[in-house]
């Protein structure tokens, strides 16, 4: 098999994972069918690097990849390209972020869709460290005052 044939059954993999959540939290919030995808209005508060929207995270799908061994900067730099993928990129946008150490890494964040009143999105983010790419994947829902929940 190819190396583009392989990268093709990969990106048809990550997508069938992502339709799969999409279907599980659907009901997840109020058991309503989830809504066509959704735009979301601006926050009331503008995004910066030290602020309670980057907290509200709870340490992100960054702090589930095993091996990582992140330092606190390059920590805090993946939740705010998680921040950053969840609030403004276009479905299926990369948001990179590079730490000092050499580690780096890139959130996705697919097309919004609504559960119940809430504006949710599933992300992957992926870490490259030592020559390894690290992935964790998962899902976040948007509160009112624009921080984002992970789903659990």
């Amino acid at each position: 098999m190819t190396v583009g044939g392989k990268a093709k059954i990969v990106k048809l993999m990550v997508t069938g994972a992502m339709l799969a959540m999409a279907a599980i939290t659907s009901g997840c919030a109020t058991g309503k069918r989830a809504a066509a995808p959704l735009a979301f209005a601006t926050p009331q508060t503008s995004y910066s690097s030290g602020d309670a929207f980057v907290r509200a995270l709870d340490g992100g799908l960054v702090s589930q990849i095993q091996g990582a061994d992140l330092g606190a900067e390059d920590r805090k730099l993946a939740l705010q390209a998680e921040y950053k993928a969840l609030e403004d990129a276009p479905g299926g946008q990369a948001v990179p972020w590079s730490g000092a150490t050499g580690v780096s890494g890139t959130v996705v964040a697919a097309t919004p869709y609504q559960v119940g009143t809430q504006n949710c999105r599933q992300y992957t983010q992926t870490v490259s460290v030592d020559g390894r790419s690290l992935v964790a994947r998962g899902a976040a829902c948007r509160n009112p005052n624009g921080t984002w929940t992970p789903l659990t």
